[in-house]
């Protein structure tokens, strides 16, 4: 199997993010909304891929507290580059989600 084949069988789910303050909280917040899950981030200096297998949760309220600062979700998404998964997004949250057609 090729790294290729390896990308388009997986299922990582989770954003693809400009490096800065909101990469920043995004990543802890997703540690703390996903209790027990591998979180992988790879730092690609202009951006960060964030990712875990499944399904991935992020609370508008803890990038709130990571920040230090009032935040609202579309601010997350001006800094969204990409996504791997499907998504769903809300006011107070998005849930980044794997799921087969098959």
């Amino acid at each position: 199997m090729t790294d290729n084949d390896d990308l388009l069988n997986n299922n990582r789910v989770g954003p693809v993010m400009r490096s800065g303050e909101v990469a920043d909280a995004v990543v802890e917040a997703v540690e703390i909304d996903n209790p027990g899950k591998v979180i992988e981030v790879e730092d690609m200096h202009a951006y960060l891929r964030i990712s875990t297998d499944s399904e991935m949760i992020l609370r508008r309220e803890t990038v709130e507290d990571c920040l230090g600062r009032a935040f609202r979700m579309q601010e997350l998404e001006v800094n969204l580059s990409s996504f791997a998964g499907k998504i769903e997004t809300g006011t107070e949250q998005f849930r980044f989600y794997f799921s087969t057609t098959r």
